[in-house]
Order: C-alpha cells, then sequence, then structure tokens
C-alpha cells in the first residue's frame, strides 16, 4: 500500500518516503518483507506513469538531500592530503582539539584513528541492505528463516518454507523436523538423509532463502542508541552502523557485548588497525551492544605512515611506544628517527622528553617522530655547465672524477676545459674550500681526483672564464662596485675609433646583484698588489654583461679563480684572464684562448712572472722569449704569470683616410705609416677637371676635439662675463643711462647655449693642389687615421650675409673685391660694423674683408668665399664678454661652412 500523493508532504517538496507497514498479516502469517530499494522502484515508476507529477496536478516533490554523512565536505584551504580527507570539514572533537594545542607544528592537526570506519557502514536510505552471498554451514536457524528445498529425481519440486513457531519444518510427503537451533550443515545432512530413505531415488538440495530479523540494543556513545533490527547473520559493526556509528567520545577497543551466554569486551582495532588477535564480533539473538566512554589516548605525528590520535589497549594507562608506532603503521625512515615526546608532569605542566622505541607513553602523550639529523650523507653534487645539476652517491668505495664525468653528454658544449673546482668541506673544521683540477686530462683519462662526501664538483664554460676580464671585473678590481662611470677613460678612448669618440659614451655600473663582485672588491681594497696582474691588463671599459650564474652560486668563487689565472694580452685572438694549474704548458692555454693572432711577433714574446721567496719577497722577472719555433709547450705557466704577444711592426696604420668629391676613384683608403697627402691623391687617380683644390675641406678627428674643447671653454668663458655683467661689476664706465642691460644679457646666454651645441668640423687648412704639392713638398701634410679630404667642384658664387640689406650668395666677378661684393647685396645696413668685417676663404682661411675707410677694399675674393659683415658692438664695446665675439662668430662660420660642404658632397 502506498502513501497518498497529493497531501502535505507535496507541497512541502518533501520526499516520497515507503509506508509503514504491519509485521505480519491477519492471522499471525508473517509479512514478506519487501526492500527498501524495491520500493523506491515501484514509486519511480508510478510517477514516470503519471508523466513525471502526482495525481492531482502537484508539482513533483524535490529530491531529498543525502544525509550529512554522505554530503561531501567543501575542501579547507590547506594542504591537498588534508582536504581529500573525509573528516576534512567536521568540527575537532574535544581530544582533538587538546592534541592540535599541544602540536600546533602538526598541520593538519591530528583526528582520532577509525572513527570514519562507520562512515560506509550507516545504511543509507533506498539503498537496500539485504545480505549477499552464501551463508556459512555453521548458520544457526531459528523462527522465521526460509529454507528453500529442492528435490530431484523420480520426485521432482522446489519448496520455500518457513520454520515455525514451533521450531518445526514441515516438508509434503515427509514428517515435521526440527530445525530451529540446529546450525544450517545439521539441518541439509537430515533433510538429505530422510529424502533418500523416504523418496527413494531422489535427493534433495537445500539453501537458505531469507534469513530471519532479530533486534540488538545499541547503547552508550553511539549516534543513535536504542533497538536496532538486523539480519540475523548481521555482525557487531552492522549493529555499530545501524546506530550510526561511534561517536568520537566513545571507545573502540573496550567494546561490550552481553547477553545470554555470557558477556564479552571487542577491541575493535583488531579489525580495522590489525592488532593482533581476533575479535569475536558475531551477534546473536537477545545480545545488547555497550560502547563505553573513550579511554586513554597518545598522539602520533610527524614521519609516520599513519599520524593520529590513537586509543590505548582496553584499562591501561600506557603502551609501549613500539606497539603504538605499529598501530600508526610505522615510522617512514626505517633508522636514525628522533621521538619527542610532549607530556604532562605531577603539576600539570608540558613536559618534553626525547623518548626510544622502548619506552612507554601515557595517557595524554603527544609524539612528533623526526629525523635525528636531516642532512645529506653520502652524497655528491655535479653542478656549473652540466646539462642538468645532478646529486650521485660516493658508494662504500669512494667515486672519482673520471666515473662521475663517465658520460660525456653530463657536460655542455664549451666547456673551459684548463681548469674545474671542488668545492670540499674539511671533515674537522667544516670550513669549505676550493680544490682545482685539469678537466682536460680528466675528461682524457691523464687525471683522477677522488671525491668525498659532501663534494660539489663545479664546471665552468668559456664565457664565465671570458667574464674574468669584463669592465664590471675591472672595476671591481678597482674597487669600484656599485659606482656608475660616466664616460670612456683615456685608454680607452686611445682605441677607439672616431665615431666612437664623437661624444663622451656612458658606462653602466656594475651589477649591484653580483655578490661575488663585492667580495672581489673587499679582497682588492684590503691587499692592492693581490691582483696586480689582472689590474695590469688595461682591457677596454666598455658595456657591462651581466653575472654569471656560476658566480651568483659561487660568490666566492671569482677571487680564487683570479688567484689562479694567467693574463695573456696582445696579439691573441680571445686576449683574457685564464685559470690554470701549476705547471701548465702555454701551449694549452693558447689553445683555449683560439691561439696568436697571425700579426703577433713571436720573436719578442713577453714573460713576467712573481716567484715567491721564503722571506716574503716578491719580485718580478720580465723575460723575452723567442717562439717562432712554436714550441709554446715548452713553456710551463704558473698563476699570476702574464704573458704578452707583441704585434709585428708593420707600415699599415690603424685606420682608413676616406676621400670624397671630385677624385677620379673616391672611396675609403688604408694607409700606411708617414703617408702623405700626395702619395693618396696618386693612388686616387687624381682630381678631376673640375675638382676645385683650392676649396678643399680637409677634417681631422684631433683638430675636432680640440675645436669642440674651444667652443665650450668660450661658452664658459661668456657666461662668467655675464655673470660680472649683471653683477655691475663690468659696467663701470657705460656712458649710456638708457641702456638695455637684460636684452643683452639674455643675447650673451643665447649665445653660449649655441657655441654648447654646436658641433666643431676639425676642419685644418691644406693645400690639395697636386701641382702645388709638387714643387713645394714642406707643404704635403701627412695623414692620420680618420682624416676626411672633400674635394667639391669649382663653385661660381660669393655668398655675402650678416649686416647687409640682401644677404645671400652673388655670381661670381673676377677681380671683385669684398666692397663690391657687398655694394652688389644692398650695402651695409645702419648699424653694420665694417671695420670688423671678414672674409672665410674657401680653404677655411679668415682674412679682414678691407671695408674701412682707410682701407684699400681688401684682396680679390675668389670663387667660394664667405663675406661676413657683423654688427656694430656700440653701445656694448666695452663690455668684456662682446669685446672678442668676432672671433668666434668666425669660427662657427668655418664650421658651418666646412659642414655645408662636406655633407653637399656627400650626397
Amino acid at each position: 500500500m502506498l502513501p497518498s500523493l497529493s497531501g502535505p508532504a507535496w507541497s512541502q517538496g518533501q520526499p516520497l518516503l515507503p509506508p509503514s507497514l504491519p509485521p505480519s498479516l491477519p492471522g499471525g502469517m508473517p509479512l514478506p518483507s519487501l526492500p527498501v530499494g524495491s520500493q523506491q522502484d515501484i514509486l519511480q515508476r508510478i510517477l514516470d506513469a503519471t508523466g513525471g507529477r502526482p495525481p492531482g496536478g502537484a508539482a513533483p516533490a524535490a529530491l531529498a538531500p543525502p544525509p550529512p554523512s554522505l554530503v561531501p565536505a567543501a575542501p579547507s584551504p590547506g594542504p591537498a592530503s588534508f582536504a581529500s580527507r573525509p573528516d576534512a570539514g567536521e568540527p575537532l572533537s574535544s581530544t582533538e582539539a587538546f592534541f592540535a594545542a599541544r602540536l600546533p607544528e602538526q598541520q593538519p592537526p591530528l583526528r582520532q584513528f577509525g572513527y570514519d570506519t562507520f562512515r560506509n557502514l550507516v545504511p543509507v536510505p533506498g539503498v537496500s541492505s539485504a545480505i549477499m552471498g552464501a551463508l556459512p554451514d555453521g548458520y544457526v536457524l531459528g523462527r522465521d528463516d526460509e529454507v528453500v528445498v529442492a528435490i530431484r529425481g523420480r520426485s521432482r519440486q522446489s519448496l520455500s518454507l518457513r520454520v515455525g513457531r514451533d521450531g518445526m519444518l514441515a516438508l509434503p510427503d515427509l514428517a515435521p523436523i526440527p530445525a530451529a537451533g540446529r546450525t544450517l550443515a545439521e539441518l541439509r545432512a537430515d533433510i538429505e538423509a530422510r529424502v533418500a530413505r523416504e523418496l527413494g531415488g531422489s535427493e534433495a538440495f537445500v539453501s537458505i532463502g531469507q534469513t530471519r530479523q532479530i533486534a540488538v540494543f545499541v547503547a552508550g556513545e553511539v549516534v543513535r542508541p536504542g533497538l536496532v533490527p538486523l539480519p540475523a547473520i548481521s555482525s557487531l559493526l552492522d549493529a555499530l552502523g545501524a546506530a550510526g556509528g561511534i561517536r568520537r567520545t566513545g571507545s573502540l577497543r573496550a567494546i561490550r557485548v552481553e547477553g545470554p551466554h555470557g558477556s564479552r569486551v571487542v577491541d575493535l582495532y583488531a579489525a580495522i588497525a590489525g592488532v593482533a588477535g581476533t575479535p569475536d564480533l558475531t551477534l546473536s539473538e537477545g545480545e545488547r551492544v555497550v560502547v563505553p566512554p573513550l579511554g586513554g589516548v597518545v598522539a602520533l605525528g610527524g614521519d609516520v605512515t599513519r599520524p593520529a590520535i590513537y586509543e590505548l589497549p582496553a584499562r591501561a594507562g600506557a603502551a609501549p611506544l613500539s606497539a603504538m608506532l605499529a598501530l600508526a603503521g610505522g615510522t617512514l625512515r626505517p633508522a636514525g628517527n628522533r621521538f619527542l615526546a610532549t607530556g604532562t608532569d605531577a603539576g600539570g605542566r608540558r613536559a618534553v622528553s626525547e623518548l626510544s622505541p622502548g619506552s612507554s607513553l601515557r595517557r595524554g602523550d603527544a609524539v612528533i617522530v623526526s629525523p635525528g639529523a636531516d642532512v645529506m650523507a653520502g652524497g655528491l653534487r655535479l653542478a656549473g655547465h652540466v646539462a642538468i645539476p645532478i646529486t650521485r652517491g660516493v658508494g662504500p668505495r669512494g667515486a672519482g672524477l673520471r666515473a662521475l664525468l663517465a658520460d660525456p653528454r653530463v657536460i655542455r658544449p664549451d666547456p673551459y676545459v684548463r681548469m674545474g673546482v671542488v668545492w670540499r668541506v674539511d671533515e674537522r673544521t667544516r670550513v669549505r674550500r676550493f680544490i682545482a683540477f685539469d678537466l682536460g686530462r680528466v675528461m682524457q683519462g691523464q687525471a683522477e681526483l677522488l671525491l668525498r662526501e659532501g663534494d660539489e664538483v663545479i664546471l665552468l664554460s668559456q664565457a664565465d672564464v671570458l667574464w674574468l676580464a669584463a669592465p664590471p671585473v675591472q672595476r671591481a678590481l678597482r674597487g669600484e662596485v656599485g659606482v656608475p662611470a660616466t664616460a670612456l677613460p683615456a685608454a680607452a678612448q686611445a682605441g677607439a675609433g672616431p665615431a666612437m669618440m664623437a661624444t663622451p659614451v656612458p658606462v653602466a655600473p656594475p651589477p649591484a646583484d653580483c655578490p661575488a663582485l663585492t667580495a672581489l672588491a673587499v679582497a682588492a681594497r684590503s691587499s692592492p698588489l693581490r691582483f696586480a696582474h689582472a689590474r695590469s691588463a688595461g682591457f677596454p671599459d666598455i658595456g657591462s654583461p651581466p653575472c654569471p650564474q656560476i658566480f651568483l652560486d659561487y660568490p666566492a668563487l671569482l677571487p680564487f679563480l683570479l688567484d689562479q689565472s694567467v693574463l695573456l694580452a696582445g696579439e691573441v685572438r680571445l686576449p683574457g684572464l685564464y685559470p690554470i694549474l701549476e705547471d701548465t704548458g702555454l701551449d694549452l692555454v693558447l689553445a683555449t684562448a683560439g691561439g696568436p693572432a697571425d700579426t703577433a711577433d713571436l720573436s719578442a714574446v713577453e714573460f713576467a712572472r712573481e716567484p715567491l721567496e721564503g722571506a716574503g719577497a716578491i719580485p718580478l722577472t720580465r723575460v723575452q722569449l723567442d717562439l717562432r719555433s712554436h714550441n709554446f709547450a715548452a713553456v710551463r705557466l704558473s698563476p699570476r704569470d702574464a704573458v704578452r704577444l707583441p704585434r709585428g711592426f708593420g707600415d699599415r696604420d690603424t685606420g682608413p683616410v676616406t676621400l670624397v668629391g671630385e677624385f677620379l676613384r673616391p672611396g675609403t683608403y688604408d694607409i700606411r705609416r708617414g703617408e702623405r697627402l700626395s702619395e693618396l691623391l696618386a693612388r686616387a687617380g687624381g682630381l678631376t677637371a673640375q675638382a676645385y683644390p683650392y676649396g678643399a675641406v680637409f677634417t681631422r678627428e684631433s683638430v675636432r676635439q680640440r675645436q669642440q674643447e674651444g667652443f665650450q671653454r668660450t661658452a664658459r668663458e661668456l657666461e662668467t662675463s655675464l655673470i660680472q655683467v649683471a653683477a655691475g661689476q663690468a659696467v663701470a664706465g657705460s656712458r649710456s643711462g638708457g641702456l638695455d642691460l637684460g636684452g643683452a644679457i639674455n643675447a650673451g646666454q643665447a649665445l653660449a647655449n649655441t657655441l654648447r651645441e654646436a658641433r666643431a668640423a676639425g676642419r685644418m687648412v691644406v693645400e690639395a693642389n697636386p701641382v702645388v704639392l709638387a714643387s713645394r713638398p714642406e707643404l704635403d701634410v701627412l695623414l692620420e687615421p680618420g682624416d676626411l679630404i672633400v674635394i667639391p667642384k669649382r663653385p661660381n658664387e660669393v655668398t655675402v650675409v650678416g649686416a647687409v640689406l640682401n644677404p645671400g650668395s652673388l655670381q661670381f666677378a673676377s677681380g671683385w673685391r669684398a666692397a663690391q661684393y657687398v655694394r652688389a647685396a644692398g650695402g651695409e645696413q645702419r648699424f653694420a660694423d665694417i671695420s670688423r668685417a671678414f672674409v672665410v676663404l674657401p680653404n677655411g682661411q679668415s682674412v679682414p674683408a678691407g671695408l674701412g675707410s682707410w682701407q684699400a677694399g681688401g684682396p680679390p675674393i675668389p670663387p667660394g668665399s664667405l663675406v661676413v659683415v657683423p654688427q656694430d658692438p656700440s653701445p656694448y664695446e666695452t663690455w668684456g664678454f662682446i669685446r672678442d665675439l668676432t672671433a668666434v662668430l668666425g669660427q662657427l662660420s668655418v664650421s658651418s661652412a666646412a659642414l655645408a660642404v662636406i655633407a653637399k658632397q656627400a650626397q
């Protein structure tokens, strides 16, 4: 019979529940039990037949939420292993909170062991709990048990019979058979014998159908104490599960089972934790299960297989630590464990003590298992320029470098083969030190080094060694770590080209995050002569490469390598500082450095050494070696030696000269030492017919630098004069009361800024006419690397600028002087100072224009000249900062004209 589907249960969204049926039918016949799962299946079929809605049009009931014991707890923040535990979402019990306060370092907190066993034993509504599988022959039958008898042979029938209230089993054609109180094996033998005797030619097969229900009373520390109905074959675990499981305040090791046949104490640890013994978990009709309060507990945490809170045996106040460790699955490491116990003394204070496995644990003790010494023993490490840093064992017979580096693929390409280091710890003082070895000889099987426990084998790369000559290291040797350099030093500028020397090149400061540079700077300042061989290298201070990883990992390695290095300088393909062992051949070091350059002069190789003497003196010996025979192996090197390969003398100079303009073969030419302009002109095929050698522009880098310095100096002097004028110190003789002093100062300051921003051309006045050079050799200039020679086409104009009415370029007229060109440009302006007018000739020279009344108009003006008519400086002519500006303006005009010619010819 099913309940009505239109009641309040539907309106409240409650799940449909099976009806409560009477235990027996009228007349005393037992009511066949229907499993709960079957009842739910029947109910679902009824709902499906009505379209998923109950009669009356009500909405179908919402599915019932699962019981709290089956809802997975939300993962709490913490380790993944803790979040995945079944009890991770439950609050701590009082016992667990007690040990959590005693072991705050144990995360997650320890939980009581064994109580989650009953999670899967709690019956789930809607799930059948029928007994599966065959019953044992020792099963004792009772009233209401169903016995299935199948008779085969002359008589064929199958019977399902129940044991009556009188304990008898009635079979057709046979006398009643006593069944209650007998085992299944006894009943089976009796029925088989009777069928064989009374029904000849037939045999019987006996089994159990449905078992009877028994009632067991469960009391004590369980979730739902009371009378629990169970199948007759149920065990003690089934009864506890049907009662909701044992609370965390209840005991798992002292459960009492009392009944007509006496009482017994059951230790569930024997069933769930592997404790020795076979607990009797059977239950009989009329027995009572009592779960007493929790007994004494201890906590085991740290490095054990199953950290938890464990209960002591029943009525025991202490237990051996070894027995409790066995409950926890044992320690994770087989030996070397440390057992730190936190207990309680007589005064209630926490008492900490060290235990041994044979010690006893008392109620409330907490033990943390940790390593006695968590250090690595018997291991060594390979690091640095390797494919992957690895850790190896020394082994009982020790280990050597050959075995460690037996596989060459362990080493990355381009290692530095002249040295590797072992970072070793002294066994007595525990102080580390470096031990060098020749990696190349070890790889070839010519050398060996036995390794010890704790050694770190460090391999270097070629890049690591080349960094020893890098600017950050050189600055650290001078004690300049963290101090940025603002410009290239003079030594670097001497070897730089014109493009590099145009403006000062800022140098980045050494990396501040490289501890090796700091250690080196401290060592260099404490002993200035310690790294004298490295500081005398003279490497260019250009750039700031980053600190290699090897020196970040081992900062003390950098000073050690410099102490063990030799200096290779001069005509070497890769000059630098190369760490070596004592008595290393020069041939091996040169091979590492790429060998000598083709321009090296091997007849005068300079070799310097600082031999150490017993008296403490360190004399420097320097000799010249003739190594033209290439017998480099005969030169045996020691750390701190210096070898310089000079360049062979040659006529080729160190830079090119550029020819632009009206040459038959313009371009860039290399020059020899002492080569003159006439020789270069001949190499270029001479000048074209349109060439104008009188207007040649010849620029030189050294001249440009001096001119640029002159502009800067003049700007500083001009600003100094402006300060004096502003203070009233330079206008004492002024006769003009309405003088615009502020405008004059602003104009002077603008001129000073123009001077600072002006770019000097570096022009020299030279004779570039081959005919003149042939007749007057003293005018033939010597060439320098970086010189620029521009020969323009013959111009046909003269330019007039300055204080004239119509500044511009005029067509050249043969024999005309400056006064005629000024008149052709409209004449001078009202405030023009014709007495200071000058002419910039095509070759770069400046001469007076001769426009004064007492002058004769000046010399004839050649084509391509520039006539400059300045303004009259009155009434400021007595000022010191205006008096000499004519020469400055002349220099600016010459520079502008020269740069204009260069730009025009370069197009």
